[in-house]
């Protein structure tokens, strides 16, 4: 049964606080049978037209909300619906709200033909200039969502979730069967299908996504905390380990990754995939709090890697969208290395592997936002590359940087695998080494080994991060753009007077 635009708006904002936005629908040249259907539809939804919008609270934040109602016609969108989002839209962003959308539809206006079919572009346009001007646009899918709307302003949120059991997606089942002739494959266009595939964020009930959407703005709307001097923490002496004892010591299985810092953080919100159909479980990323400095997390996920199963150019994807979205929202973006190498196959190679590297090291080097690269433990050819160019760099007492893994080099060299100690120490891939070639900024130092010592470690390093991000956020962008930009032109240059 699909929830009604009140019924979402009762279940998602504080009782009573929901203020309609909404003007009479605007007039259009409708036939005889056609306003004869929209006073009928009327009377059945019990609204004016298939879309609710106005303002309320959430758990006392401010917020602008857009319900499709599918009770009117099927929730479908013509120029009325349409100019109705689109002043919604406008007004969000002339006032500074985040914006929550809840479509609900069947798609185009069938009885308005083609000129129904275009106002998609102008809802997108609106959308995407309510982004640009740094707000949220946060996005839940009802049953069902189909058609243009899912190919247009349900699909562009900064975050997406669904409805369990919704039926999403662009060409409707009965128009597949009418022009095809058979039925649509089963279990495609679901809401838990599309999650698992990468589309969506999650599939949660509205209770759930109420709460999802409090820390997002917990987030993104939260100042950047001073932080102690105190909290500077993991400037300790660091204990020399040669190369290669690092290399062993970062292939510790019980070694801390990522998921360890993110259980320090606070108002977690995890995402999943590109949003665009892919997903790889070998990274993770998520809207986060750091010892109360805000940021967009992305990085390689240690307990996601199985034998070859390492990094594809889906993960890379991913790193992109995390790159974006933390640009969109005005959010420091953390980036975690922690990789023994990108996939190699022949899917990798056929789908863009390379190509994909070579985008995220263009992003990150002008993106338009704070950026924090953690070496936190293997750092491995082209897949860990992707992920280092930042303001700052830090890097774990084992963490390791290399072109190939030791073994590799040493297959290449020396045409065996004898010799990777000897060349993890010539190629300088200790953090040590990067440290004093100017790769890295800074070492948290593990006593002595992080997995002797996980939630120690995983303290100090989400201290220095924070301690990082607090003084990044203070500076300004151009400045931070200037830096990074002269940092990686003067890399591997002799130093001048």
């Amino acid at each position: 049964m699909t929830i009604s635009a009140r019924g979402l708006l009762d279940g998602l904002l504080d009782p009573g606080s929901f203020v309609s936005w909404d003007r009479p629908p605007l007039a259009i040249g409708a036939s005889d049978a056609y306003g004869t259907e929209l006073r009928a539809a009327e009377r059945r939804a019990g609204t004016d037209e298939s879309v609710l919008t106005g303002e309320g609270l959430l758990r006392g934040r401010r917020v602008a909300v857009i319900a499709c109602e599918f009770g009117f016609l099927a929730g479908s969108i013509g120029v009325a619906a349409a100019e109705r989002i689109v002043a919604a839209v406008e007004r969000a962003t002339e006032l500074g709200l985040p914006l929550l959308a809840s479509p609900a539809s069947g798609g185009t206006r069938m009885q308005e033909g083609t000129i129904a079919f275009v106002q998609m572009v102008k809802v997108a346009g609106a959308v995407a200039a309510h982004k640009a001007a740094g707000y949220p646009y946060l996005v839940y899918l009802r049953h069902p969502t189909m058609g243009g709307v899912f190919a247009s302003w349900g699909s562009l949120g900064h975050i997406t979730f669904a409805e369990p059991g919704a039926l999403i997606g662009f060409l409707g089942p009965r128009v597949y069967e009418a022009l095809y002739g058979r039925k649509f494959p089963d279990g495609v266009q679901t809401a838990e299908n599309l999650y698992r595939s990468g589309v969506v964020d999650g599939v949660v009930s509205i209770t759930v996504f109420r709460r999802i959407v409090h820390r997002v703005l917990n987030v993104v709307d939260s100042e950047s905390v001073a932080l102690d001097s105190a909290e500077s923490l993991g400037a300790q002496s660091v204990s020399p380990l040669s190369a290669w004892e690092s290399v062993l010591a970062s292939r510790r299985p019980d070694r801390p990754g990522i998921r360890a810092l993110l259980r320090r953080a606070t108002d977690r919100v995890p995402l999943s995939g590109t949003g665009q159909g892919e997903s790889d479980r070998t990274v993770v990323h998520a809207l986060a709090r750091l010892r109360g400095q805000p940021c967009v997390i992305f990085g390689h996920d240690r307990s996601g890697r199985d034998g070859e199963n390492t990094m594809g150019p889906a993960a890379l994807r991913e790193a992109r969208r995390s790159m974006h979205l933390a640009a969109e929202l005005r959010l420091p973006l953390v980036l975690v290395i922690d990789t023994a190498g990108a996939a190699l196959s022949r899917e990798a190679e056929e789908r863009g592997l390379a190509p994909e590297i070579a985008r995220c090291l263009a992003d990150l080097v002008t993106l338009d936002t704070p950026t924090i690269s953690v070496l936190l433990g293997q750092g491995s050819g082209g897949g860990a590359l992707a992920l280092l160019p930042a303001d700052r760099v830090l890097a774990a007492t084992n963490g390791w940087l290399a072109p190939l893994p030791p073994e590799g080099a040493s297959a290449i060299v020396h045409r065996d695998i004898a010799h990777a100690p000897n060349l993890a120490t010539a190629q300088r891939i200790s953090a040590t080494d990067l440290l004093a070639d100017g790769i890295v900024d800074r070492i948290v130092a593990e006593h002595p080994d992080a997995a002797d010592e996980p939630t120690d470690f995983a303290h100090r390093m989400v201290a220095a991060i924070a301690t990082e991000l607090a003084d990044l956020t203070r500076r300004p962008l151009p400045e931070l753009r200037a830096n990074r930009q002269a940092r990686y032109r003067r890399l591997g240059l002799p130093a001048t007077e």
